[in-house]
């Protein structure tokens, strides 16, 4: 028989009292962690949110109450009325916060009983995901998720708490919106009223945000919700939360001084002092020093090592002279053994027409001066993992030769990005070799940051990427398509080009990247109706095509639209990255698997032939 709470009310956390409440009459409601039974002595760890504290029940002290613990199991729900005593000194328990105290219960009730659970909650480790994801009510009882959920409470309220101080307005956009697809695909909302026709879930507020500052609003932002149905990896899912903002009349560096400031807020929430300014990179530097556009700084970047060789020392190694020649360093990760270096040949993406050479040993022998400046050039050290990735003449890279002064080619991308690749992938690889640092589900991450919130001595390293190329080459279509959302503005001294040479037009976009991670992507908007038609009338898009897919902006432009410019950060990836977790999962209450199911309640579901009808939807078997 279940007993009712009546008019109990709970006077203290499970994690609250401490030595100095000694004495105190108090009544705790929680879910019991564990139960140990000594006979006419029995203890219960009664849990909740805030921690755990030991219920003692004594056949002696109270038979009814001793007579309940008896019946009850973990994960029951029970309220405890009782006396805070200090405990003895030989058990007293230093790894919990309540550890010094115990409750002597007068009384013990059984609110709830509970089936013994798939898993328990007091379980560090628990290897089956999906039985987490299908029971997640039990998953986040687990003190690392609540943890996971505490830092997103707070940086989320340190984040509308910094904004509002600069006068922004959080501003709320529509789910249901217009079909405008930013290169995922949209989902689709059938209207019953419109037969045929069809609502999508935002991708982004993009056009709302802008449309907002045209509106005079002057500074917006949101912790917004938005909707992508694209294939998911470890840091997507088809739903997710960003930290949407934009204003008038700034400049780039007005917009980073917001986001470092809210950023440093955040990180101080949780108790991490995060150095502010960002440095700052353009996308050319990103590309050279690491070959990606979202640099891990805590890794060493590339080396240029094409100086240790001779022309002939390129013809020999058939490497294209007129394509770079680094180095990559992975520190003391030792000599590889010949099949440590045939198991990582799957890791080097061949197909961009790049190679690279491992053996340095042999390198050595046949080239001892080149291969001593390679090494002095890229700073290693005797136990460092080298590795040296070029061009190779005997296979031509399939990009555009076109060379624009002072930018780089699409050829010379792919071989800083067949280098930047491997030096990610070999990190992952072996990271946990010389402890600096640990991997989390494809991502390289502090050693030991698995704790909940982190100590401030682990290294977050922010870095602004920006001057990003406008367009990019489809070799397939052999068109120029953008390279982000075509709202973005060109650079004002690059718009005479930007059909004549699209190759080197830069856009006015950034970046924020933290320890390999993209946080967020911004950028300064077209404001002028007809530098956002031109820009259109370059992606190939016709007049009429913009008119049908986006003529409620472009007529919104023509009346008196401001220079302004914004970005979105993901709220997600930003907790994951200081919970220690290791994917979006762990910081999102009710995620979706990798194939987008709702393990819980079992979505998506077929629904009934009525509601079909309704929907005026017939569908069919693909």
């Amino acid at each position: 028989m279940l007993d009712l709470l009546g008019t109990l009310t709970r006077t203290h956390t499970c994690g609250e009292l401490r030595a100095a409440d000694a004495g105190k009459s108090v009544v705790l409601l929680g879910w019991v962690n564990r139960r140990r039974d000594h006979g006419n002595l029995i203890f219960l760890d009664l849990r909740d949110r805030y921690g755990i504290t030991q219920i003692v029940l004594d056949k002696e002290v109270g038979e009814a109450a001793h007579a309940k613990a008896e019946h009850s199991r973990p994960e029951y729900v029970v309220a405890a009325v009782g006396k805070v005593r200090l405990r003895d000194k030989d058990v007293i328990n230093p790894k919990m916060p309540t550890g010094e105290v115990e409750i002597v219960a007068s009384e013990l009730r059984i609110l709830n009983d509970a089936k013994v659970p798939p898993f328990s909650p007091s379980e560090e480790a628990i290897g089956n995901e999906e039985v987490r994801l299908k029971y997640r009510y039990i998953d986040l009882r687990r003190p690392e998720m609540q943890r996971n959920f505490e830092v997103r409470h707070k940086v989320a309220l340190a984040v509308r708490e910094y904004l509002s101080g600069e006068g922004f307005f959080e501003i709320e956009t529509p789910f249901m919106t217009r079909s405008t697809p930013e290169g995922a695909r949209d989902y689709l909302v059938p209207s019953r009223v419109h037969p045929g026709e069809f609502y999508a879930l935002p991708q982004s507020p993009q056009l709302f945000k802008q449309i907002l500052m045209i509106s005079g609003m002057d500074r917006y932002f949101q912790i917004a919700r938005c909707f992508r149905d694209e294939d998911l990896r470890a840091d997507r899912q088809p739903e997710f939360t960003q930290i949407d903002l934009e204003m008038t009349f700034p400049q780039q560096e007005t917009i980073f001084g917001v986001v470092e400031g809210f950023m440093a807020a955040a990180f101080k929430a949780v108790g991490i002092d995060l150095p502010v300014p960002f440095p700052k990179i353009s996308y050319d530097e990103a590309m050279r020093n690491y070959g990606i556009d979202k640099p891990d700084l805590r890794l060493p970047g590339l080396a240029d090592v094409k100086a240790a060789f001779t022309a002939e020392n390129l013809a020999a190694l058939v490497i294209d002279p007129n394509l770079p020649v680094v180095a990559l360093r992975i520190p003391k990760v030792g000599e590889l053994s010949r099949k440590e270096r045939d198991d990582n040949k799957p890791l080097f993406d061949q197909r961009k027409g790049a190679k690279y050479i491992d053996d340095l040993k042999r390198l050595e022998k046949g080239f001892p001066e080149a291969a001593a400046k390679v090494r002095e050039l890229a700073g290693a050290e005797a136990d460092d993992l080298l590795i040296i990735v070029a061009g190779d003449a005997a296979t031509h890279i399939q990009a555009s030769d076109t060379k624009t002064p002072g930018r780089l080619s699409e050829r010379e991308i792919a071989v800083y990005s067949a280098a930047g690749n491997f030096r990610v992938e070999l990190a992952r690889k072996y990271a946990e070799r010389h402890g600096a640092f640990a991997v989390t589900d494809g991502v390289v991450t502090d050693e030991g940051r698995n704790t909940g919130i982190v100590d401030g001595s682990k290294a977050f390293r922010p870095i602004w990427v920006t001057d990003f190329p406008m367009f990019e080459h489809d070799p397939e279509t052999g068109k120029w398509m953008p390279a982000h959302h075509p709202f973005t503005s060109p650079h004002e001294e690059d718009m005479d080009r930007l059909v004549s040479d699209p190759a080197s037009v830069r856009a006015r976009y950034y970046d924020l990247a933290m320890n390999g991670l993209e946080l967020g992507s911004g950028s300064i908007r077209i404001h002028q109706q007809q530098v956002q038609q031109e820009i259109f009338r370059a992606l190939g898009m016709s007049d009429e095509e913009a008119k049908a897919r986006f003529g409620f902006f472009l007529e919104a432009l023509q009346y008196g639209t401001p220079p302004h410019g914004g970005i979105a950060l993901g709220l997600d990836r930003l907790v994951m990255i200081l919970a220690g977790a290791n994917s979006l999962r762990e910081v999102i209450a009710f995620p979706k698997t990798a194939k987008a199911i709702d393990l819980m309640v079992d979505a998506p579901t077929p629904v009934s032939e009525q509601q079909l009808r309704e929907l005026h939807i017939k569908p069919t078997k693909g």
